[in-house]
């Protein structure tokens, strides 16, 4: 097993943020627009990217290597995450077929086949597996990234959406260190830092990936009194911390937290990327942390 400085060598340089491309596909941009939009973002520090074959049903990888093709220079400026292990529901020979998870050694090797023909280059900085699949066989996922490491495929790899006790598992039987765990995390979902999942990712230095961090726009549009509380917290501390949007405010509050989670976003609008990036320059106060958190739950700690 790699021991804990070799870990810390090998990782790869996760930015603070990290563009996520699920939309990409709706954002109706020219490849020289696409070309563009990834060179501000890197410009901005946000040099890292997140891929899956189910975004944009395989489209959002195609387009964003078709971008990459009009300037190939500047694959070596980011960091490459995609996924593996959701196929989505179909209907072969006129009989519907469900959605399920597949974490078989045969799956995983042609997901990033087909991975990396569509973004275009050869290899994955990261790979990840999607979702926990209830039928995964650790040791044949070991299989499957030992030889996608040996053939120079994947140079890293981790999980998404992985409990405490499913990060352990496949961690016992794989020889590579699982070097992330995408989960989410946000002002309306706060499991992950409550149920032992961050704190295990701290025990073992893991840098996790918080997706959805504005909770999917909920944070903004719901009725429910959670929201309510979380919204009205959220603009008290925007004026005390003198932030430019509850967005910031979150943003701040999700990096207050030990384990450094490297967000996720969603957006296709480079404005909404520099007001995040800019958030990296606010610091919430224990009290204020708390203070979120008690929103949320509706009762305070004490």
């Amino acid at each position: 097993m790699t021991n804990k400085n070799e870990r810390q060598l090998n990782e790869p340089l996760f930015s603070n943020f990290i563009q996520g491309y699920w939309r990409m596909a709706e954002w109706g941009m020219t490849a020289q627009q696409r070309l563009s939009f990834i060179k501000q973002h890197l410009e901005l520090g946000v040099t890292s990217v997140d891929h899956a074959p189910v975004y944009g049903a395989s489209a959002c990888e195609s387009l964003f290597g078709e971008a990459l093709h009009l300037q190939p220079s500047i694959r070596d400026e980011l960091t490459i995450i995609s996924k593996c292990g959701i196929v989505g529901g179909k209907e072969v020979n006129g009989t519907s077929q469900v959605a399920y998870y597949d974490s078989r050694a045969s799956h995983i090797l042609a997901s990033v086949e087909g991975s990396l023909q569509r973004l275009g280059i050869e290899q994955l900085d990261v790979l990840l597996i999607h979702r926990p699949d209830l039928l995964m066989d650790a040791d044949e996922i070991n299989c499957a990234f030992e030889q996608l490491h040996q053939t120079g495929k994947v140079k890293h790899f981790g999980v998404s959406n992985f409990s405490k006790d499913e990060f352990s598992l496949l961690q016992s039987r794989v020889e590579f260190p699982l070097i992330t765990n995408q989960i989410e995390i946000n002002p309306l979902h706060t499991d992950a830092i409550e149920d032992g999942t961050l704190a295990q990712l701290q025990q073992h230095r893991v840098r996790p990936m918080a997706w959805s961090c504005l909770a999917g726009g909920d944070i903004y549009n719901s009725t429910s009194e959670q929201a309510h509380r979380v919204r009205e917290t959220l603009n008290v501390l925007k004026q005390e911390l003198n932030a430019d949007s509850i967005d910031q405010v979150i943003y701040a509050w999700l990096m207050r937290l030990p384990t450094r989670p490297a967000l996720l976003l969603g957006t296709g609008k480079i404005e909404r990327v520099k007001t995040a990036v800019a958030a990296e320059q606010l610091q919430l106060t224990h009290e204020q942390w708390y203070r979120l958190l008690e929103a949320s739950k509706g009762h305070g700690v004490a």
